[in-house]
């Protein structure tokens, strides 16, 4: 027993100090590099100390419910006008940065970009804006893209943020349990009650699937909060089937200047 316990331990060091000498040769020829621009960095998907201050990381205080950020020091638990006016389905909402700056050209180059490489790091911001919410659910799943639309991109940005929150917290990730029924107009220049008639009945939960989630708390994984159409569809699509809570946790969201006033 003590000899099989030893060979695992040398093993298991064995791989560190190969993954380590690889990953030392891998930067030495390709040094990482910022996630913005071109400055070299100690670690892939990092930020350099140039960027860093352009992105607009959410902190405290914001809203309990929905995330967004207050303008002024408020008392704890203080939910914003919104959420108070329109309750959304989703238990809490939280997201890594908001929609501009550079943040925006985040998003942008890896959504628009085709930066894939860039999912680990971006997952990693997310992760500590979403800390407790990750910890707390029982699966995490992604916004889908209908077919056609994935056709066109190659890729689901949502599944690749999904995929990799998945592996670095272990946590189960159903990646085509949430359905696009029907494609969608394009919901980027659509006011807010546009888009929730848009996409009015475009999403459900696979059937064959419901039963994994009935009484679980899921986490839902997008880009960007804009309106919250899409997150609020997908959410009730997700309760109707079954599911005990959904959170949501996005990589940027869009503020204006009338949510973040008090």
């Amino acid at each position: 027993m003590q000899d099989t316990l030893a060979v695992q331990i040398v093993s298991r060091s064995w791989k560190r100090l190969w993954r380590s000498a690889w990953r030392g040769g891998v930067d030495a020829l390709l040094p990482p590099q910022c996630m913005l621009c071109t400055a070299q960095v100690d670690e892939p998907g990092r930020l350099c100390l140039d960027c860093w201050p352009s992105v607009g990381f959410i902190a405290d205080p914001c809203c309990p419910t929905c995330g967004v950020p207050h303008a002024v020091p408020v008392p704890d638990g203080l939910v914003c006008g919104a959420c108070l006016k329109d309750t959304p389905p989703f238990a809490r909402a939280r997201a890594a940065f908001v929609y501009g700056g550079g943040g925006r050209d985040l998003v942008l180059r890896f959504k628009r970009g085709d930066r894939t490489d860039l999912a680990p790091g971006l997952a990693a911001l997310m992760r500590q804006a979403g800390a407790p919410l990750l910890t707390e659910c029982d699966m995490i799943l992604p916004v889908p893209l209908h077919r056609w639309r994935l056709w066109r991109r190659r890729f689901n940005q949502s599944a690749l943020l999904a995929r990799a929150l998945g592996g670095v917290t272990g946590k189960p990730v159903l990646l085509d349990l949430l359905q696009r029924r029907r494609a969608t107009r394009s919901l980027g220049r659509l006011n807010r009650a546009a888009r929730r008639r848009e996409l009015a009945g475009a999403i459900a939960v696979d059937p064959g699937q419901a039963a994994a989630i009935r009484g679980r708390r899921l986490l839902l994984v997008d880009d960007v909060f804009t309106t919250g159409a899409t997150v609020n569809a997908c959410c009730r699509a997700l309760l109707r089937a079954g599911a005990a809570e959904v959170t949501v946790l996005t990589l940027a969201r869009v503020v204006r200047a009338e949510q973040s006033a008090i």
